[in-house]
C-alpha cells in the first residue's frame, strides 16, 4: 500500500485532479504510509502532525482504502460533520471507492419522539417565545428523516428545550417504546452497524468504552481500527468518563416522569406521592448543605463532609424507598424501568459515597438549580488500556501536539500504553521563522501582583491597534475575559478612530463568533479555553494572537490539588511531573492558532514575564514552533506591516 498512496497522494495523484489547492507533501506521505500499516497489523500509533501536514486525508486515505471497518473519533462536533458530509465523500469520489459512511452522534442530539408527544402535558412551554420554538421543532419533526437537532439551526446547545425533547440512558425504554420502530436514536446506531466508516466524537466513544468497561457497552459497532484526532483531550475525557458522576437532574427527571407513567400504566399520578415527597425532602436538604459546604461552584471532597455525607446518604434511601415502592405495583414495563432508574440512580450515589479519596479525585458542584458529585480516578491509563487491549484492533492517536518538544512520554503515560504504541513525530511544514514572531514584552508585571491584569489590557490594546484588529485575545480564566472585555470597551468607548468590531465568547454561539471573526476582517475576538484549540482561522483576518499568561491550572483546582496530592505520594513531583508538561501541551494549542497555512503572517505575544524570568520557562519556549522572538515593539510593529 505505501506505494499505492504515494501515487494517489502525490503530484499526478487522483486528489490533484479533484481537490482544489492539493499540493503533495512528502509528510502527508509519511503519516498515510504509518497509519496503513498500524491499520494492516492492528497495531497501536501515536502520531505528531504538526499543522500544514495535511493529517485528515493522511488517515481518512489509508482508512478508505484498506477496505477495514473503521471507527473515525473526533474532539468536536463541528469537525465531525466536517468528515461526514465534506471530506468523505470528497475522497471517496476521487479514489472511486464506494464506502458506506455513517454519522453518530450522542443520544442527546437526537429528537425522542416519545418525549416529544409528552411535551404539550408532561413538559409545559413557559413563554410564548418557547411555544412558537415549539411548535417548530413539532413541524421538523414530521419531515426529519434523521432527527438530529443540529438541524434545527435557531435550537442551540443549551436551550432547555433541548432536555425535554431527548431522551437518556436512563429514561429510554428501547425496544419497549411505542415509538421504537421510528426511533431517531436506534435508527442512527443501526446505519452504524451497517457502515465501513462510522463518524463520532471523542464523548461517545469513551461513553462506550466505559460501558464496555462494565460489560456492556453496544452503542458503536466492532470494529478493526479506531483513529482519533485531536487525540491530546482524550486523557482529560476518559478522567470524566471512566470516573463515577452524580447530578441531582437525574431526579428531576425521574420525578416529572413519574406522572404520566403512573397515568399511562393505569394507577392515579400521584398514587407514590408520599414516597416522592419523600426523596424531594431529602434532595431540597442535600441540595442545602451541597451549597453550604461548595457554594455555587465545585470544591474537593478531600475530607469528612459529615452534613453533606448524612443528605446524600438520605437521599439514597429516598430513592430505594421509591424504587421498592414502584416494584411493589407489579405493573408493565414503564414501571419497571422507572423502579430500575431510581435503583440506579441510588447506585451511583452511594458509589461516590463509599470512593477513597486514594482512588481519585472527589468533587463536590452546586449551583442554584441543583447539585453534582463527581470521582475523576487517578489511574485512568490503566482503565483505558484495559479497554485497549480487550479486542484486538487497530488504534490511532494523532493530533498537533502530543509531545513536550518531542518527548512523548507524559502523553503516552497518561495513556497507560507506555510500552506498546509506534511513536511518530512530523514536524509542521511551515516556515515559522519568516511567517511568525513571538513577542515577550519585557516590563510585565508578576502575574501575581494587582498591577498585571490592568498592565495586560493596556498592552493588548495596544498592540490590537497596532494591527488594526485582526486578532484573538486567549485568557486562561473566564474572570479575566470579562475584565478585559469591560476594560477594552470602556477604552475604545472614545477612541478617536471607533470601537474596534469586539467578540466575547459566551455572548454568541461559538461558531457564530467565528464566522463574524473571518467575514468582518479586522474583527477582535476574546475568549477561553474552548478557543485555544479547534479553531482555524487562515489569511489576514487573524494576524495577531494574545495569550494572557501561562495556562497552568490553577492550584485551587480541586482536580489539580487532589493529583498534585497523588503525584507527590507516589514520590514524584507535582509541577515537574504533571502540571509543566500539562501547560506546555496547552500553549502549544494556543500558539497554533496563528499560522495555519503556507501563506499566513502574524505575532503572538504571551505577556507573562515568566517565560524569561523562571527556569522553566526554556521548557516552554522549546515546546513552541520555532519562531523567531522578540522583546522589541519595534520588531512587532514591522512584522504587523508585512500582514496588511
Amino acid at each position: 500500500m505505501p506505494q499505492e498512496l504515494n501515487e494517489i497522494l502525490g503530484e499526478d495523484g487522483p486528489l490533484a485532479r479533484a481537490v482544489p489547492g492539493f499540493r503533495p507533501r512528502a509528510a502527508q506521505q509519511q503519516l498515510a504510509a504509518h497509519v496503513a500499516r498500524c491499520i494492516e497489523e492492528r497495531g497501536w500509533l501515536v502520531a505528531e502532525a504538526g499543522t500544514g501536514i495535511g493529517k485528515t486525508f493522511a488517515y481518512l486515505v489509508p482508512a478508505l482504502l484498506s477496505g477495514r471497518r473503521i471507527i473515525i473519533s473526533t474532539g468536536t462536533r463541528t469537525l465531525q460533520d466536517q468528515l461526514f458530509h465534506r471530506d468523505l465523500p470528497l475522497l471517496a469520489s476521487a479514489l472511486g471507492r464506494a464506502a458506506t459512511v455513517a454519522l453518530l452522534k450522542g443520544r442527546a442530539n437526537y429528537l425522542c419522539l416519545d418525549r416529544l408527544r409528552r411535551l404539550p402535558s408532561e413538559l409545559p412551554l413557559e413563554s410564548a417565545l418557547e411555544r412558537g420554538l415549539g411548535g417548530r421543532v413539532a413541524s421538523w419533526a414530521q419531515s426529519t428523516i434523521e432527527g438530529d437537532l443540529a438541524e434545527l439551526v435557531e435550537l442551540s446547545d443549551g436551550h432547555p428545550l433541548r432536555e425535554r425533547i431527548t431522551s437518556t440512558r436512563d429514561s429510554c425504554t428501547a425496544n419497549r417504546c411505542a415509538d421504537f420502530a421510528r426511533c431517531h436514536v436506534f435508527a442512527a446506531r443501526r446505519r452504524a452497524n451497517d457502515a465501513d466508516i462510522v463518524v463520532v466524537n471523542h464523548h461517545l466513544l469513551l461513553a462506550d468504552l466505559a460501558l464496555k468497561e462494565e460489560g456492556y457497552g453496544d452503542i458503536l459497532p466492532s470494529a478493526d481500527a479506531v483513529i482519533l484526532d485531536e487525540a491530546h483531550q482524550l486523557p482529560e475525557l476518559a478522567g470524566q468518563f471512566f470516573g463515577t458522576s452524580f447530578n441531582s437532574r437525574k431526579i428531576d427527571q425521574l420525578l416529572s416522569d413519574l406522572p404520566a407513567l403512573l397515568l399511562e400504566s393505569g394507577f392515579e399520578p400521584r398514587r407514590l406521592a408520599p414516597e416522592e415527597a419523600r426523596l424531594r425532602t431529602a434532595q431540597v436538604a442535600a441540595q442545602k448543605a451541597a451549597q453550604s459546604a461548595a457554594g455555587n461552584a465545585r470544591v474537593a471532597w478531600e475530607e469528612n463532609l459529615p452534613a453533606v455525607d448524612a443528605t446524600l446518604r438520605a437521599v439514597v434511601e429516598a430513592l430505594c424507598e421509591l424504587a421498592d415502592a414502584l416494584q411493589g405495583l407489579q405493573s408493565g414495563d414503564a414501571i419497571v424501568q422507572a423502579a430500575l432508574r431510581a435503583t440506579e440512580i441510588a447506585g451511583t450515589l452511594d458509589e461516590v459515597l463509599d470512593t477513597s479519596i486514594a482512588e481519585g479525585a472527589r468533587l463536590l458542584g452546586a449551583s442554584a438549580r441543583g447539585f453534582n458529585c463527581q470521582v475523576v480516578p487517578f489511574n485512568v491509563g490503566a482503565l483505558l488500556r484495559n479497554v485497549l487491549t480487550a479486542r484486538p484492533m487497530a488504534w490511532v492517536f494523532t493530533s498537533a501536539t502530543l509531545s513536550v518538544a518531542g518527548d512523548f512520554s507524559h502523553y503516552i503515560s497518561r495513556l497507560g500504553i507506555e510500552d506498546r504504541c509506534e511513536q511518530l513525530r512530523i514536524g509542521s511544514p511551515f516556515d515559522y521563522g519568516n511567517q511568525a514572531l513571538l513577542y515577550v514584552p519585557a516590563d510585565m508585571p508578576d502575574p501575581s501582583s494587582p498591577e498585571y491584569m490592568p498592565a495586560v489590557v493596556r498592552s493588548a490594546a495596544g498592540l490590537v491597534e497596532m494591527a488594526g484588529g485582526g486578532t484573538f485575545l486567549l485568557f486562561t480564566s473566564h474572570r479575566a475575559l470579562e475584565h478585559a472585555a469591560r476594560s477594552l470597551r470602556e477604552q475604545w468607548k472614545s477612541r478617536a478612530g471607533g470601537s474596534f468590531h469586539l467578540l466575547v465568547q459566551g455572548e454568541a454561539p461559538r461558531e457564530q463568533l467565528l464566522r463574524e471573526f473571518r467575514e468582518h476582517g479586522d474583527a477582535v475576538l476574546l475568549g477561553t479555553s474552548s478557543f485555544w484549540e479547534g479553531v482555524d482561522v487562515r489569511g489576514s483576518a487573524l494576524r495577531l494572537v494574545v495569550i494572557d499568561r501561562l495556562p497552568f491550572a490553577s492550584p485551587d483546582d480541586p482536580v489539580t490539588r487532589a493529583r498534585a496530592r497523588q503525584v507527590r505520594e507516589q514520590g514524584g513531583n507535582p509541577f515537574q511531573d504533571f502540571q509543566l508538561p500539562e501547560a506546555a501541551l496547552a500553549l502549544q494549542q494556543g500558539v497554533g492558532r496563528l499560522i495555519r497555512s503556507e501563506t499566513d503572517t502574524g505575532v503572538v505575544a504571551i505577556f507573562d514575564p515568566r517565560l524569561y524570568g523562571k527556569g522553566y520557562g526554556r521548557k516552554l519556549l522549546d515546546a513552541l514552533p520555532p519562531m523567531k522572538r522578540t522583546r522589541s515593539l519595534a520588531d512587532v510593529r514591522d512584522m504587523l506591516s508585512r500582514c496588511a
